[in-house]
């Protein structure tokens, strides 16, 4: 299918995601195509998904993104936390998370998931997002308020709504949503930052966006996190493809402590 219901106007992010939705959601199993052990956040072990409401140009995960159909495998939530806790517990981890896409599209299996982590208590859950559904439907935030494991973290697409379609190819109006995803999050008390692809962005439209998300709340300004291009072999090919230059990039050899 089209991405783009029209090339100058974008596609709806919600709808997208529905289309996705239907063919990588089972009941409550959802797909996935790697389990895995890393060095972010100090070492977590991760559940890489399949399926995203987004087409962003310099996604890493782009190959199980556009290939949702046929990629992956479908695991229940039983699976995917006994998977997740036999490498947290080999590699003396803290943290674990469910990423690689985009999770909030399987609910009711991420919900189980969280009950199972919430449950055992021995680790802190990372949930990390677009926020676009949870902006969409404030009862997603409530859903989430009932687990004392959980962080999340929301993606910011850039700084505005003009580099949200720039980098999405989705309409610029859904900026705002993942604001609003931060303040449902904060007015049903779950913990959560913002973290900005900020490898396009002015230091004009960076003050911009801090001074919106003060408006919210002063501390998604003081939990503010940077976020930026790094240049795997795959996301260079993606850039070029699409024409845009990010004016701060990191090898992955060379990423700055303070970004892992």
């Amino acid at each position: 299918m089209s991405t783009h219901s029209d090339a100058r106007q974008g596609y709806d992010p919600l709808k997208l995601g529905e289309a996705v939705q239907a063919h990588v959601v089972r009941g409550d199993e959802r797909k996935y195509y790697r389990f895995r052990g890393g060095r972010w956040y100090g070492g977590i072990a991760t559940a890489d998904c399949v399926g995203c409401n987004l087409r962003c140009v310099f996604c890493w995960g782009w190959k199980a993104r556009d290939n949702f159909k046929t990629y992956g495998e479908f695991y229940g939530p039983e699976d995917v936390y006994r998977r997740l806790v036999g490498i947290a517990s080999r590699k003396n981890y803290r943290y674990v998370r469910v990423s690689g896409n985009e999770p909030t599209l399987a609910w009711s299996h991420l919900l189980k998931i969280l009950e199972l982590f919430d449950q055992d208590g021995r680790f802190r859950f990372i949930l990390e997002t677009n926020g676009i559904v949870i902006g969409a439907d404030k009862s997603k935030a409530r859903d989430l308020s009932k687990f004392g494991v959980i962080h999340v973290r929301v993606s910011l697409k850039g700084t505005n709504e003009e580099e949200f379609q720039m980098l999405t190819g989705a309409r610029g109006e859904f900026f705002s949503y993942q604001l609003k995803a931060l303040e449902n999050l904060l007015n049903y008390g779950v913990r959560v930052h913002p973290a900005v692809m900020l490898s396009f962005s002015s230091d004009k439209s960076v003050e911009e966006l801090k001074n919106r998300l003060a408006n919210i709340d002063k501390r998604l300004v003081e939990e503010f996190e940077e976020e930026y291009v790094f240049l795997y072999p795959h996301v260079v090919a993606q850039l070029e493809k699409s024409g845009l230059k990010p004016r701060i990039a990191y090898e992955p050899s060379n990423i700055p402590e303070e970004l892992v």
